[in-house]
Parts: C-alpha cells; structure tokens; sequence
C-alpha cells in the first residue's frame, strides 16, 4: 500500500462517524461477518488464507492520535502513544490495513511487550492474553478516491483494565475471499 493511501486512510478514520456493529442492517452483506465477528480477525485471516497469513509493519513509533482516536481512548489531547500500521495479508495480497493506538499506561509490566512487535500479529498476542477483554464494536464507510467504498471497524481493547484501540480497513482483495465460518 502506498503511503498515500496509508495518509488518506488514516485521515478519513479519524473524522468519521462511528456506528455500533449492533446496527448490522447498516452494514451491507457481503462484509457483515468481517465486521462483526468479535473473535480474533488474525485466526479468521488465517484460515481464509489457508495458513498463508503474514504481518507487514508498515510504521511503528511514539506519536499524537488523532482527536477521535484521543477521545474514544480517554487521553488528554497532546500526549503520545505508540501507533503501530500494519497490513494484514493473505496469501502475500494486502487484504486489511490495522491501525492501533496504545497508551504509555498500557505498556508497563508484562505488557511491554507490545513495544516490540514487530511483523507479529498483534491479535495473536491479544486473544492469547487471559486478562483481554474486548469493547463493542463500531464500524464505519470510507471513501477513497483510488480504493472506492471501504468499510473499517474499531474496537478497545482492555489489558489488565488498561486500554487499546485497534481500527482495521478492509480492503477490495478481501471480497473476493471466501468468510471462514
């Protein structure tokens, strides 16, 4: 994915209008299962690729989130965390682009170590840990000039009651494929 892309969709997230995954009837059919499962996407991912999943980390690194992002997790405007791009592959195609906010607060005792992910799935890490709990879901429409309609959706996730936010774009590729049940 080019960086401009990765820019339009970054900016489009952070001014959109969220709706509850609840509203599935918003959402059309043939991404109602992508968007509203609430289990790990990774697993999901996996499956639909026939175990040819990888991560590609596009950008990780200590930055200011966008208003929205500020606001859903509860920070003060101004302070940094660390924002983690990646894209999601299936069979080597780019298939979702994850964008996750994690908070300094988060990032203490033994979950430090999402400072070092890396090309590791960061749901892989998530659905393993004991004390996650996942909030609802929210989805949302983009538009993109060079992409058309893409559907995105967000979520907090809470270790040990501290918070993350975790926003996946999925991309035209992914209609093609075929939803694991």
């Amino acid at each position: 994915m080019t960086s401009s892309i990765r820019h339009l969709l970054t900016h489009n997230l952070a001014g959109q209008h969220w709706i509850t995954a609840a509203r599935r009837n918003l959402v059309p059919w043939q991404w109602r299962n992508w968007l509203c499962d609430r289990g790990s996407l990774t697993l999901r991912l996996t499956r639909a690729s026939h175990n040819q999943f990888s991560v590609r980390l596009l950008e990780q690194g200590w930055g200011c989130p966008s208003a929205s992002e500020a606001r859903v997790l509860g920070m003060p405007g101004r302070q940094v965390a660390i924002i983690r791009e990646v894209e999601l592959l299936g069979q080597g195609e780019p298939w979702v682009y994850a964008r996750s906010v994690i908070p300094e607060e988060t990032l203490t005792g033994r979950h430090r170590q999402l400072r070092h992910l890396g090309a590791t799935s960061l749901g892989a890490v998530l659905f393993k840990d004991p004390d996650m709990r996942r909030g609802p879901l929210q989805v949302c429409r983009l538009h993109s000039p060079e992409l058309g309609e893409l559907w995105a959706r967000r979520s907090l996730f809470y270790l040990s009651e501290k918070p993350l936010l975790v926003c996946e774009v999925f991309l035209p590729p992914l209609q093609r494929v075929q939803y694991p049940l």
